[in-house]
């Protein structure tokens, strides 16, 4: 059953605190000023050395994927970073100050989409009713998704099945990783995922499901469902704060992007180990959740993954409602 939105009213808003960002973004990109005044101004000296730092820290993360990229070796962990989430690794490096911090020195930038020159020294800022009138939307929907994912109570009961309910049944030719045996055989696989209960919460990860398996989720979730069912146990919904991060950028500081990346590769380790998959020859040993030891190392994860996404969500979440609530103030 979906929970009711987590959001709510601001109190003393009236007549305001229902209407959305893009309506509010409207409002002030014709009668005011381009935006709130912003925090802070960094010198040039300060914001280059923090972009080479960034520059640095995604180089070191992205080596061994751009390595394999240019010898055009597919990777089962990995290339899912960059498939399935459609951030480019040169986009990833750009580095943004975030949403409340304007960059002294920095001309160049003015023309960048979402940006604007706050002066004629070369002072340059995020342009704030541009971005709301074309992001505002989603600005809506990923605060109220996280706070009620943040609000729900944590699942720790699905094994992750998901990705053996991806290949049950399934023809080995179209198996989406081939080149990988499956450790059980196919029959065996099978036979996991018709012996287990399958509790996915997760649209996107629900929506991989062969036809054979669908019917055998506890749930069926839809698009529409995702602020009634995502819950913070779940390893796609903590691995989805990078989507949710980037999808914002300008806006958002691309420390806190880089932050949910490296959350988001941890776990994507974990759901493939976890998986029906053999991957012991690229380094990833089994988690065998088809066992009672097996099952207790994943909730243990799930646990310890959880701990990690909560700050990450409250961090994105803290900064959208700024974001949506300065075109107000």
């Amino acid at each position: 059953m979906p929970r009711p939105s987590a959001s709510a009213p601001r109190p003393g808003r009236a007549g305001r605190q229902n209407r959305t960002v893009p309506e509010r973004a409207a409002d002030a990109a014709t009668s005011g000023p381009a935006a709130r005044a912003t925090g802070r101004t960094l010198s040039g000296t300060t914001w280059r050395r923090l972009e080479s730092a960034h520059e640095q820290r995604v180089d070191d993360l992205l080596r061994g994927h751009l390595s394999r990229a240019r010898r055009q070796q597919a990777h089962p962990v990995e290339d899912f970073l960059f498939d399935y989430y459609r951030l480019r690794p040169g986009q990833l490096r750009r580095w943004h100050p975030g949403f409340g911090v304007e960059l002294a020195d920095a001309p160049q930038r003015s023309t960048w989409r979402f940006h604007r020159a706050v002066d004629r020294a070369g002072t340059v800022g995020l342009d704030l009713p541009a971005f709301l009138a074309a992001r505002g939307g989603q600005v809506d929907f990923v605060r109220r998704l996280l706070a009620a994912t943040a609000d729900a109570p944590a699942q720790y009961g699905c094994f992750g099945l998901h990705e053996w309910a991806m290949v049950y049944r399934l023809d080995p030719a179209q198996v989406r990783h081939a080149g990988h045996r499956l450790r059980l055989g196919p029959a065996g696989t099978d036979e996991v995922v018709r012996t287990h209960p399958i509790r996915c919460t997760h649209h996107d990860a629900f929506r991989f499901f062969t036809p054979a398996a669908r019917p055998l989720n506890q749930l069926q979730p839809g698009l529409d469902d995702r602020v009634g069912l995502e819950q913070p146990g779940c390893l796609h919904a903590s691995m989805d704060l990078y989507k949710w991060a980037y999808r914002l950028l300008p806006a958002v500081p691309s420390d806190l992007v880089v932050d949910a990346f490296e959350l988001a590769r941890a776990i994507r380790e974990v759901d493939m180990r976890a998986s029906p998959y053999d991957l012991a020859d690229l380094g990833y040993p089994p988690i065998r959740i088809e066992t009672p030891a097996g099952k207790a190392e994943y909730v243990a994860r799930q646990r310890e993954f959880a701990a990690r996404a909560r700050p990450l969500r409250q961090r994105l979440s803290t900064m959208l409602g700024e974001l949506a609530s300065s075109m107000t103030d």
